[in-house]
């Protein structure tokens, strides 16, 4: 039987496992607050045992009347929860009941971003679900309607009633005809629904209608897998599916109303498979790629007292009869190697161009006063010590270098965020293995960094890529030094770089491939040692087609000779300081 807990006090005196680095430090069930307006609501958060950090979280909304803690454990959602690794939060129904005012998609909405604090736990990164039963229903398909964009999947147990507002009651009939035309707040996105409904008519029909159109659904619909309806998006793609696939059904079940742990088990296996992920625009949908799954596999080893790991994906046309290139791909804060696995679509480059790819894992940091010591971070500090990640990655390198045909004068780094900003270590520090190194979103920064790093020679150069809203990196006054807005501490990194490249800040190239303007600083061999975009209409974020270009455009260009110095398209690099000495 469930109970209710008290998150402790100071999530910072809970002990680690350190051959699980990112596993929640607490189970069980949890109240917590969000205000909407002047008033204070409560969710519970159900936290499974041996969950690790980055995983997705369904958000439900009960029936009017219900105990959430009760609605968790008899709906079938813990269970579900237990067995699919998933945090799961139940909103605490008005006691007046639900009356679907504005206020009450605004909670769930609230909500949402709550359980992506890292207060307690650590959720996946907008891989969030919604859900709703009885009267809550209602609450979550006007929820994920105003945020379309945002929730990964909508699940929904009930009829929604006479009256609904947002939707237009329409018959079975005009459903087929598709004539509902559909927009909230703007924002048109498609979202995987499943409906368990009494039947197909009323304001149920008008639901329907509104996903259809949302997702461009055929008008035919088929049956199976325990559905009675399934609109399928058309198998006809004009737009490039690059970075969004058109995944979104829209799928209805009839004479099921009640939610169940057969229900939820028979919704989530389509549900869950989609995800949501941050890009340029919106944030786009696409199946959930297993790192397991797709033909990668996990490795693991100890390094300074934890037990560190990493996915590896060697595509099968990399034979061991020749040497490789090895690309190594670093998630960002609070993600995980299995997140970015399936973020980055690396794995289906590196099966297009036949190189090996691995998905490091960070070791761990205390984000906040009081908090969690285990948010996965790179170069992180564990009670006042930094963590040696550099270390890591060298020690990983050798290991795999060791079992699999690497060319090591093609090895290359790339990463997001803090993985950005481990890459650019990398680059700083470990110029002796990579050849040259990708940072997105992000680069080395000092106050984000808790150790000093030497660096090494030869010198690798460096792609940065950055959206034109990402907070991190851009600045909304314009810099002396560069033709482009970037913040005061990125502006520093990079003036250290044209300096250590012998680069002239006048000295550039610009061109434009949407949605990347593109700035090429070049030395006095025509060889681009730093090479910025940066993306329109992006926040802090990437978006696969980034790690197809950081390859072909970048990478691919780079590479070290026997005697491992840097060559540019096969001719070795001088750089004007190696000039002068050697006259």
């Amino acid at each position: 039987m469930l109970t209710l807990n008290q998150f402790p006090k100071q999530m910072a005196d809970l002990e680690l496992d350190f051959d699980h680095l990112n596993r929640a430090l607490i189970n069980g069930c949890f109240e917590e607050r969000v205000q909407i307006g002047k008033q204070e609501r409560s969710f519970l958060i159900y936290i499974p045992k041996q969950i690790e950090y980055a995983r997705p979280c369904i958000i439900a909304a009960p029936p009017s009347g219900a105990d959430p803690l009760a609605f968790l454990e008899h709906s079938g959602l813990a269970r579900l929860a237990d067995e699919n690794m998933l945090y799961t939060a139940v909103l605490t129904p008005p006691k007046e009941g639900w009356k679907l005012t504005p206020d009450d998609p605004a909670f769930m909405n609230a909500v949402y971003e709550a359980v992506q604090r890292r207060d307690y736990y650590v959720t996946i990164q907008d891989n969030i679900y919604a859900c709703g039963a009885g009267e809550g229903a209602a609450v979550a398909q006007l929820a994920a309607a105003a945020m379309s964009s945002d929730w990964s999947g909508l699940m929904t147990f009930g009829d929604l009633g006479s009256t609904f507002p947002g939707f237009s009651s329409v018959s079975k009939k005009e459903h087929d005809q598709g004539e509902l035309e559909l927009m909230i707040d703007g924002q048109k996105a498609q979202l995987p629904v499943w409906m368990m409904i009494s039947h197909l008519e009323g304001i149920n029909s008008a639901a329907v209608q509104y996903w259809s159109q949302q997702n461009h659904v055929l008008p035919d619909p088929l049956s199976g897998q325990g559905a009675d309806y399934i609109w399928m998006p058309s198998p006809v793609r004009y737009l490039s599916e690059i970075n969004e696939e058109s995944i979104a059904q829209v799928r209805v079940t009839e004479q099921v109303t009640e939610i169940s742990y057969s229900a939820l088990s028979t919704a989530w296996r389509y549900i869950g498979m989609a995800r949501r992920h941050r890009s340029f625009r919106i944030k786009n949908l696409r199946y959930t790629k297993d790192p397991l799954q797709a033909g990668a596999s996990l490795h693991t080893l100890k390094v300074d007292g934890m037990t560190r790991r990493w996915y590896e994906y060697v595509p099968e046309g990399c034979t061991p009869d020749r040497k490789w290139p090895l690309v190594v791909v670093m998630h960002g804060r609070g993600g995980s190697a299995e997140t970015f696995f399936d973020i980055t679509c690396m794995s289906s480059v590196a099966h297009d161009r036949k190189f090996i790819a691995v998905f490091p894992e960070a070791g761990i940091h205390q984000q906040k006063k009081d908090g969690l010591r285990n948010v996965l971070l790179w170069n992180g500090i564990y009670r006042n010590q930094p963590i040696d990640d550099v270390a890591f990655i060298r020690q990983m390198v050798e290991n795999i270098s060791g079992r699999l045909p690497i060319d090591r004068g093609r090895i290359y780094a790339c990463g997001q965020s803090s993985g950005g900003m481990m890459t650019d270590v990398l680059c700083t520090c470990a110029s002796d293995i990579f050849a040259a190194c990708a940072s997105w979103s992000a680069l080395m920064s000092k106050s984000r960094s808790y150790r000093d790093f030497e660096p090494t020679a030869p010198l690798s150069p460096t792609l940065f890529l950055y959206g034109d809203r990402d907070n991190i990196c851009i600045s909304k006054e314009p810099n002396p030094d560069f033709p482009f807005y970037v913040h005061e501490e990125v502006h520093q990194v990079l003036l250290q770089k044209l300096e250590r490249y012998h680069l002239k800040k006048e000295r550039f190239h610009t061109w434009k491939t949407y949605p990347i303007t593109w700035y090429s600083y070049p030395n006095d061999q025509g060889v681009p040692m730093l090479t910025i975009g940066i993306v329109e209409n992006m926040v802090h974020g990437n978006y696969p087609e980034e790690s197809r270009i950081s390859y072909d455009q970048f990478f691919s260009q780079f590479c070290k000779n026997e005697e491992g110095e840097l060559c540019y398209r096969g001719i070795p690099v001088t750089s004007a300081k190696q000039k002068s000495d050697n006259i």
